[in-house]
């Protein structure tokens, strides 16, 4: 891989706010056409790359490249490449949807006529043509995020940074936005996702980034971090405490993991045909009876816990 073809070029970064050190040499990499996602626990400095890469805030040290700009001595030209959503919505409440993006696109030095062009073209791509003439004020929270999205892909830029995008919105509308954003993936934008959502990133991201105390701790694909915290579980329950005393002893020491309270107990499984049915015939041979059974594979809340140490990220928005 060359250099080329990383549109988002990150290497020994470090931000101090000063003594508190944010960033402690972060290297990032992102392919052209491709999505990074972001995780780490709160604070970990996930939107402070963000703002950096944006060229909305300095830093200290390293090299940062955007489509081959460099985000210090080449502002204007970043800022030409690329979109941004933030947090919290960025739209004039005052304006109506259509309004806010006929501006944007005027200040994007588009024309009069190209910009409503564009605007009408967003409002169709966004659903939001009903709503087009009314003012943002009366828009629900998951139509502001669509029109914020809109307006930041009202310059066609190649390059997307969508800092926690879906946060606070309902299930319905986070699946829409998830839609649109597979969408832009498929027209090949390169995206950068900073996420509270671990289904998020496992569901959009070709590649994870795990950042905990300033520093990039994993990073691969979804399916390999997920392969590094352990093997599929077979979860059994059983009836009452005897039967569980009971598959203990069955199981022996294939249990990894049991909860009397629960009458449940774990087993690690490599090959899920076979080693379920050699579980389930062991207790059937023990003449013990299960209540239910499911098969666990590992999660990327898994790795999230696996890797911080910490319970993942709350939704709770992050403060540098």
């Amino acid at each position: 891989m060359s250099i080329a073809d990383y549109v988002i070029e990150v290497q020994k970064l470090t931000k101090s706010y000063g003594k508190v050190e944010v960033l402690k040499g972060v290297d990032l990499q992102v392919e052209r056409g491709t999505m990074l996602a972001l995780l780490g626990p709160n604070g970990a400095g996930k939107t402070t790359i963000v703002r950096i890469l944006s060229t909305l805030l300095g830093f200290d040290e390293g090299t940062v490249l955007v489509d081959g700009h460099d985000v210090r001595t080449e502002v204007n030209a970043v800022r030409a490449v690329i979109g941004l959503t933030g947090q919290s919505t960025a739209v004039d409440e005052l304006l109506t949807g259509r309004e806010n993006l006929v501006m944007m696109g005027r200040l994007y030095r588009l024309t009069a006529s190209s910009a409503k062009v564009r605007a009408q073209e967003l409002l169709e791509e966004f659903d939001l043509l009903e709503a087009a003439g009314r003012p943002t004020k009366t828009y629900s929270g998951g139509m502001r995020r669509r029109l914020d999205l809109a307006v930041s892909l009202i310059a066609t830029p190649p390059v997307l940074f969508l800092d926690e995008p879906t946060t606070g919105l309902d299930p319905r509308s986070r699946l829409a936005m998830w839609g649109i954003i597979k969408s832009l993936l498929a027209g090949g934008t390169t995206i950068l996702l900073t996420t509270q959502y671990l289904e998020e990133a496992d569901q959009l991201a070709d590649r994870i980034a795990v950042i905990d105390g300033g520093r990039v701790i994993a990073a691969g694909t979804p399916s390999s971090l997920k392969s590094k915290v352990g093997n599929d579980r077979l979860e059994l329950t059983f009836l009452d405490d005897e039967s569980f005393r009971h598959a203990l002893t069955a199981l022996d020491d294939d249990v990894i993991d049991s909860n009397a309270a629960e009458y449940s107990a774990s087993v690690v499984i490599n090959d899920t045909n076979s080693d379920v049915k050699r579980a389930l015939n062991m207790l059937a041979e023990a003449g013990v009876v299960v209540q239910s059974l499911a098969v666990h594979k590992p999660t990327l809340d898994d790795v999230f816990l696996s890797l911080t140490g910490k319970l993942k990220p709350s939704g709770t928005v992050e403060s540098n």
